[in-house]
This record gives structure tokens, sequence and C-alpha cells, in this order.
């Protein structure tokens, strides 16, 4: 079946057989921030953001997203050029182990674009479907509100 979709602002058209993941197609173009977690939709480690909504790509079917605007970490900021966010999460210590760190950014990204002035809890209830296994949420959050407050 041919879906098209555009993934990080460039628009292509895909062969894919009818029982691919979103996030293995999001890999084969390349988008290794899209994590290979659970497979069951738990743990978040594979979201991006299909048309501004957080989406755990690991349980969405890629024919689902036929048409969709997908942005993954990779469109977000460049090495040389961090988006505030980023640099908030190098500033912070928020990067751990960096697996859950491109949803929590994304997830991060989705709050900041519908709330500009989230509280402490909009941004615990925004971060709360990307599980981190290292140490917790307590730098994330700081990241987050720190982000908010620069923009």
């Amino acid at each position: 079946m041919r879906i098209e979709l555009t993934i990080n602002h460039q628009t292509k058209s895909f062969e894919i057989r009818p029982n691919l993941l979103l996030m293995e197609l999001l890999r084969q173009q390349r988008c290794y921030s899209v994590k290979h977690g659970c497979e069951t939709g738990d743990c978040g480690a594979c979201a991006a953001l299909v048309n501004g909504k957080l989406v755990n790509t690991c349980i969405m079917l890629a024919a689902q997203a036929d048409g969709a605007d997908i942005i993954t970490l990779e469109a977000i900021g460049a090495p040389e050029r961090l988006d505030p966010l980023q640099a908030a999460f190098v500033d912070t210590g928020a990067i751990q182990c960096g697996y859950c760190t491109p949803a929590m950014i994304l997830a991060a990204k989705e709050l900041l674009d519908r709330n500009s002035h989230p509280t402490e809890a909009d941004v615990r209830d925004a971060l709360a479907g990307v599980l981190c296994r290292c140490t917790g949420y307590v730098k994330p959050v700081e990241a987050v509100l720190r982000a908010a407050q620069q923009r």
C-alpha cells in the first residue's frame, strides 16, 4: 500500500506493508531518536509528534499516519544551535542515559506549544507518559519549567 507522510518537514511517499509500525518506518528513515522500547506503548520511548500530538509510534501502524505531519527530535534544534528545550535539558543535567530524553523533549514541546506558562503539575502530567528508568523526573521537570520561563 502507498502512503504519504511529512517527516521533519519533508514530504515523502512510501510503499509499505499493511502491518508496518510507524516506529519501524521512522527508524528506517534514520529518525533514530525514536527508540525501540517496550512495543506495547507503555514506556513512551518511541514517541513522535503526529499532527502536533505525542504518539507512541510502536502501537500505531504507519498506514494510520497516512497524510500526517510527523516531527521527531531530529527536527528540533541542531548540534551547533540547540532548541531552548534541549539547552535547558543540558543545563539542568536532565539528560541522563538519553534513552527517554528525545520523547521527554517532544512531550515538553507539545506541552509548551499549547501552554506557554505550565505549572509543575502540568509538566509532570505531560512527562508522565514517558518512563524514565534512570533517576526520575526532578531534573526533566526543572528543565521544562526553565525552558518555559525563557520563551
